[in-house]
């Protein structure tokens, strides 16, 4: 090896692409193996890769368990730990298809499943995997198996509604399709419907794992379903059917807002869930809910507690459940008492998510941080100790210098402490000065959080010679109910506020140069960014990614913002025309880098359109960048690394990096 490569390298762009990505845990009901998908890249050919890894839970054991060179993902176990099952596309599966892999012997994995609308999302209960699919209601499978050829071969790309929603993220909705729970034998069999005999669909939109759940003894199935069948303004009801029934029953039918997230107690007594209470906002406070399946009866467990109930999981004595929370800037695990609601931290710093907990009390959880990617842990639930049992990306963070980082605190709008994180680049010497590169997040009610950002790195921007910052503004998540919802309807006030009192925070240290300060976003972040174009602001220059830019034309996303709760831009239009970026632009005058994908459906690509077109019409130095083949977010590794080039490239042209 020469001495520059014995040499520590920077967390760059084409590093982050180096690294695999391991994804969630589950672990075997005797608490001896953890099985997590773990995808790697190939910047070559812009492929993804990946396979299921096979850790023990003492850490004895870590090896990749599947090699198929296909997407290996969403492992389950046998109730008895000696199978476990997964979803895969291989050889000829025209869809993704269940597989079952013997753990206690040798053997390879078999297909149990030939569903032609493919299969997602399975759990295994009572001997049987259940499973979702996105059907033709009415047709055989025969008969569907060659409505899919046919859709794979036709030549017309006309897409046609009658109704919404025709679009999420970026996955066009076909009208024509519903998604339905099934279940299978796990011996083989017979593929039989569950929610398709009783009328009720699952979520048009999206659905996954925590669109339903199946008691231990197989007796009830939970599932969420759209109770109005409006595709408008849908409200997810938690409904309860025995296999075989076409009897439903909405067990949150007085809830005006969404329910969602079932979870069957071991012992089949209970069904957890989470509930909001205000329509049409997002980031509402989601309380658990415990309903008694003898008696009916539902109580509120998390009552007095201003944090949402989520990444929930059972304890196996039914006595608690562990969350994964979002706290005040990171995700922390929590336990909570059933009988008297108690949240007790288990953990302190850095965040935890993927919570799986074996009949034995073994929790595992992905683990993560500004300074590392997830990592597969144990912990202690009465310490809070964490045991990390894989060795993943080791080899290369062994040889990358990263930076530090820290948790401050500042006042903001109406004198309310704003937390933010503050990233320092590698051999930080505070006798220098150092530029800012100020980050907005998105949402805009999702907290940056202590974990690892692929897509927007702090470290590998602070790498670039930047002091680094995610500021925590008011309707950031995890701070209480009143402090994520203080900006609603009004978006820009009290985060603007925050944004420009950040900037004041750093200009008054003696290692910020506040002649280099540069700030963006994406999405919100990217809304507000078009915000600070139309007034007052200390910044060089911006980023501005999938900005929300004009409210009226965001009418042809999936998610129109504010018109649920506060009705269409035709009935209030005052909120519209005070929050609507376009309507500041004779202001405009700050120089701005703009980045879209096509594929974005969730902020349709002409928002960045209309924002540079305003911007070259005002003069004002701007760069728009496309990407047709990307969505809301950037995921593929070259154009990933081109986004890093770029940001990089736009910055330093208005804020000159390192220290001075």
């Amino acid at each position: 090896m020469t001495q520059s490569q014995e040499e520590n390298r920077s967390l760059s762009a084409e590093v982050l692409w180096e690294m695999k990505r391991a994804g969630s845990p589950v672990i075997s009901p005797g608490g001896q193996w953890v099985v997590a998908p773990v995808t790697s890249y190939t910047v070559d050919d812009d492929k993804s890769h990946t396979d299921l890894w096979l850790f023990s839970s003492d850490g004895s054991v870590e090896r990749q368990l599947t090699m198929s060179g296909f997407a290996d993902g969403q492992p389950v176990f046998s109730p008895d730990g000696s199978t476990m099952a997964f979803v895969s596309r291989r050889d000829q599966d025209d869809a993704f298809q269940i597989y079952l892999l013997p753990l206690k012997e040798p053997g390879e994995a078999t297909r149990l499943t030939e569903i032609p609308t493919g299969v997602s999302a399975p759990k295994w209960a009572d001997g049987y995997i259940y499973f979702i699919s996105s059907i033709w209601p009415g047709k055989s499978w025969e008969e569907m198996k060659e409505m899919v050829k046919a859709e794979k071969d036709k030549k017309l790309s006309a897409r046609t509604w009658n109704k919404l929603p025709y679009s999420h993220w970026d996955q066009w909705i076909d009208e024509e399709r519903q998604a339905h729970l099934y279940r299978i034998p796990a011996s083989g069999g017979e593929v039989e419907p569950i929610t398709l005999p009783t009328g009720w669909e699952l979520p048009r939109s999206a659905q996954g794992p925590s669109s339903y759940d199946v008691a231990s003894d197989g007796s009830l199935v939970a599932f969420s379903s759209d109770s109005k069948k409006d595709g408008v303004d849908p409200e997810l009801d938690i409904f309860l059917v025995s296999p075989g029934s076409t009897e439903v029953i909405n067990i949150t039918e007085e809830n005006i807002a969404a329910d969602g997230n079932p979870l069957f107690s071991p012992d089949s007594r209970y069904l957890a869930f989470n509930q909001q209470r205000i329509k049409g906002f997002y980031a509402d406070t989601r309380r658990l809910i415990l309903h008694d399946l003898e008696s009916g009866q539902q109580r509120e467990v998390t009552g007095d507690w201003d944090r949402s109930a989520d990444g929930l999981v059972w304890m196996p004595d039914g006595s608690g459940l562990y969350g994964a929370i979002d706290d005040a800037g990171t995700r922390r695990i929590y336990h909570i008492d059933i009988s008297d609601g108690t949240p007790r931290a288990v953990t302190g710093d850095t965040d935890f998510s993927g919570l799986d907990v074996s009949d034995n009390g073994t929790l595992v959880s992905s683990n993560q941080s500004f300074m590392y990617p997830p990592r597969i842990v144990v912990v202690d639930p009465q310490s809070g100790e964490v045991r990390r049992i894989d060795t993943i990306n080791d080899d290369i963070l062994a040889g990358t210098d990263m930076g530090t980082y820290e948790s401050v605190t500042y006042k903001g709008a109406d004198g309310q402490d704003i937390q933010m994180w503050v990233h320092y680049p590698p051999g930080f010497d505070k006798n220098k000065q150092y530029p800012l590169f100020l980050l907005i997040h998105g949402g805009p009610h999702s907290a940056i959080t202590d974990g690892f950002h692929f897509r927007w790195n702090a470290q590998t921007f602070a790498s670039w010679g930047y002091v680094t910052a995610w500021h925590n503004f008011h309707g950031s998540s995890g701070f209480g109910q009143e402090f994520t919802d203080a900006i609603n309807p009004d978006w820009i006030t009290k985060p603007y506020t925050d944004t420009r009192n950040a900037a004041e925070w750093f200009a008054q240290k003696p290692w910020i140069d506040e002649t280099r300060m540069v700030a963006g976003g994406g999405s919100y972040g990217g809304y507000l960014s078009s915000i600070l174009l139309g007034r007052e602001h200390p910044f060089n220059a911006l980023l501005i990614h999938a900005p929300v830019y004009n409210f009226y034309s965001q009418m042809a996303s999936d998610f129109a913002v504010h018109s649920t709760r506060f009705g269409d831009y035709w009935e209030d239009p005052e909120i519209y025309r005070n929050l609507s970026p376009h309507y500041y632009a004779e202001n405009f005058d700050t120089p701005a880098l703009i980045i879209h994908g096509q594929q974005d459906l969730r902020v349709p690509v002409g928002q960045a359109f209309e924002l540079f077109r305003t911007l070259q019409h005002r003069r004002v130095d701007s760069r728009l960048i496309y990407y047709p083949d990307e969505n809301h977010w950037i995921l593929k590794p070259n154009n990933s690394i081109y986004w890093y080039s770029q940001v990089k490239e736009w910055i330093e042209k208005y804020a000159a990096p390192g220290g001075r």
